[in-house]
């Protein structure tokens, strides 16, 4: 049998607005426990969080492409106003002017990389939204994922923009704020429970499409 696909999963650190990122506790989980056991045929699996930072985030993207070289990356990042998991379905070939990142840099509105202005969520979607809603998961839809750092990494991942990270299958999953406090839509643990499922599924389709 051929191996199994090598993969990756993303998150963020804080960033101006948010001194708490669910997605940094995500990674923080999936590196102490690696779900392994949860994924069949997988060849590698690394979780690492991203810099909230556009002078740093593409090339750390093609560090991680020459280091680990995955065949499926998996983005996820915080939206504060999502009420669930929120699978986005369009990445966008532009910046927003207004939101400064980590260092304070503000980047001018235009192009984040050569390339269409749009590109399609390469992740198994429809099977991700049915096994969530399944899971009594909160889960939603969208076409945009805003103009900030978790939609240049999905552009830049999508557009094979950073030399070096050419991932075969990846897509952006926003996912709100967890914890028992007002505003939180979800727990950690069902977090990293439906974060599982996502990872299941995109490996299940990544083997369908290589016949293993």
């Amino acid at each position: 049998m051929a191996a199994g696909p090598r993969v990756l999963v993303t998150g963020f650190e804080p960033f101006p607005g948010a001194p708490v990122n669910p997605t940094e506790w995500l990674i923080r989980s999936l590196t102490e426990e690696p779900p392994l056991d949860h994924l069949a045929h997988v060849e590698a699996f690394r979780a690492v969080v991203l810099p909230v930072d556009y002078a740093a985030v593409g090339p750390r993207l093609s560090e991680l492409g020459r280091e680990f070289a995955p065949d499926i990356a998996i983005h996820f990042g915080l939206a504060d106003e999502c009420s669930g998991f929120r699978l986005e379905r369009l990445a966008r070939n532009r910046f927003a002017a207004d939101r400064p990142d980590n260092s304070g840099a503000l980047r001018d509105a235009g192009r984040v990389c050569a390339g269409p202005d749009t590109l399609e969520s390469g992740l198994p979607l429809h099977a991700i939204h049915d096994r969530l809603a399944e899971m009594n998961l909160p889960v939603e839809w969208s076409d945009d994922a805003g103009g900030y750092l978790c939609n240049t990494v999905f552009m830049l991942s999508r557009a094979k923009a950073c030399d070096g990270f050419a991932p075969a299958m990846s897509g952006f999953v926003h996912v709100p704020l967890t914890g028992a406090k007002p505003g939180c839509a979800m727990t950690p643990e069902e977090l990293r429970a439906g974060a599982l499922a996502i990872l299941d599924l995109s490996c299940r389709e990544w083997r369908r499409l290589h016949s293993l």
